[in-house]
């Protein structure tokens, strides 16, 4: 069984425009069974990435006592986010989530391209199924 990015990231990607509401991102999200949104930011040159969670919509929606329709994805997003890279081993996963103190990382191709999402429920769910191996990223060689 693999233990890399590849083979354990959801596609494709559910995103969001950075300026739609709130409130559009909430509904998204319940409908889809998902914890985040990546918000693709495309200029003349170049592509960057931002990302919603609930975490955010938590935090800076609802403690904060703000209108989720009155707010854009734009207002709360963070970003730049950090990626994952599709040949990345599940550890080397983990550890940048851990290092970055993020539960979500979108997963970027050799040419910046989007595409997938891995979650800190996918490598619980790649652990669960491949059971505890102490040597995973040797093994993923």
């Amino acid at each position: 069984m693999s233990h890399l990015v590849r083979d354990w990231m959801s596609s494709p990607v559910v995103v969001i425009d950075a300026d739609s509401s709130v409130s559009f991102a909430m509904t998204l999200m319940r409908r889809r069974h998902i914890h985040s949104l990546v918000v693709v930011l495309k200029d003349h040159h170049n592509t960057t990435y931002g990302i919603v969670t609930t975490t955010d919509i938590r935090d800076k929606i609802i403690a904060a006592s703000r209108n989720p329709a009155e707010t854009t994805v734009r207002e709360i997003m963070t970003t730049p986010v950090q990626v994952a890279h599709p040949e990345w081993t599940l550890v080397e996963c983990s550890r940048k989530m851990q290092e970055k103190n993020v539960h979500h990382l979108p997963v970027v191709d050799e040419n910046n391209e989007l595409i997938g999402m891995i979650t800190a429920t996918d490598l619980f769910m790649a652990a669960e199924e491949i059971g505890w191996l102490s040597d995973w990223e040797s093994k993923s060689s």
